[in-house]
């Protein structure tokens, strides 16, 4: 078995040859990807099965989606050290202004907040927006 499959099967995936390219693709993205972005690398696959196994990996902790303000959702892996598919590693995210792409800062994290009694986190999501490295060169 290589890495691949043994990171599906520890998320109780099942290792099938889409879900290995996939992941492959996310895996050498330094960026988060649209489904139009996994769509353009898979153009023989459909749109129905690249956006099920990304809900499948989403389900199982192996990716996170990034609402970073665009109006359209992104998605990049989560941390192979995340325990288990509940685990969600609470990390900073940077949307570029000028590229338009965003990436995990996975070296910040977000510090765990106390809510009022009574109030509920359905979902944790902090953006930082400006200029990247790369587009601040220019």
């Amino acid at each position: 078995m290589n890495d691949i499959e043994l990171v599906l099967t520890k998320h109780k995936v099942r290792p099938t040859a889409i879900r290995l390219l996939i992941y492959k693709f996310l895996r050498d993205k330094s960026v988060a990807v649209t489904l139009n972005d996994i769509e353009a690398g898979f153009d023989r696959s459909e749109r129905t099965t690249l956006y099920r196994t990304i809900k499948t990996f989403e389900k199982n902790g192996i990716v996170h989606q990034i609402d970073d303000g665009t109006g359209v959702p992104k998605y990049a892996l989560d941390l192979p050290e995340s325990n288990s598919s509940n685990a969600q590693d609470l990390h900073l995210h940077f949307h570029c202004t000028n590229c338009n792409e965003t990436l995990c800062l996975t070296d910040h994290k977000i510090p765990h907040i106390s809510l009022p009694k009574g109030f509920i986190t359905q979902d944790i999501n902090l953006v930082i927006k400006g200029t990247c490295e790369k587009c601040s060169k220019i």
